[in-house]
């Protein structure tokens, strides 16, 4: 479950806002002689100014392929190179950007809860298995059947204050 919600904040860190962010494109997959491997592996990533980020690749002769990583990307973001490294201006996001990218927020934490409950499913089932074994009582069943619930609904909390934190950071101008 804990994996589960850190997979969900490095997926809500790469979600664009208005203001630039390493996390932005530090994931971003980069051809690298035949291999895909994260920007953040080849360069250095920053963010020296609100709107902007800039990316100084560890080789120059890597410039290329990055520039077409994030051509391809959907981050809509064209990037800007003088042959030492890449500057990506982060553009204003439009209102009705702003109301899709709060729907890709609740729909990922959707996905995060979805995960949490399925872990839990399967917690409880593999307990029932033990129990049908006689490996453990009936009330250490329901005893752990309430560990593992409170469990995971101090994850599905803890998601849904990552929603509420990452709808306001969307949605300020």
């Amino acid at each position: 479950m804990q994996k589960t919600g850190e997979v969900l904040r490095s997926d809500l860190m790469a979600t664009r806002t208005g203001h630039a962010s390493p996390a932005l494109v530090e994931r971003l997959p980069v051809e690298y002689y035949g291999m895909h491997v994260p920007l953040a592996q080849l360069a250095a990533i920053s963010a020296p100014e609100p709107r902007l980020l800039v990316i100084r690749p560890f080789n120059q002769g890597d410039i290329g392929a990055i520039e077409r990583s994030i051509h391809k990307s959907d981050l809509g973001i064209t990037p800007n190179s003088d042959g030492k490294l890449i500057r990506l201006t982060i553009p204003r996001l439009t209102e009705e950007r702003r109301r899709d990218l709060v729907k890709l927020v609740r729909r990922r934490v959707e996905e995060g809860r979805v995960g949490v409950r399925n872990l839990r499913r399967r917690a409880i089932d593999d307990l029932r298995d033990f129990e049908k074994e006689k490996l453990i009582s009936e009330d250490d069943l329901h005893s752990a059947k309430e560990e593992i619930q409170e469990l995971a609904d101090r994850f599905v909390a803890e998601m849904d204050k990552m929603q509420e934190r990452k709808e306001e950071e969307v949605m300020e101008i």
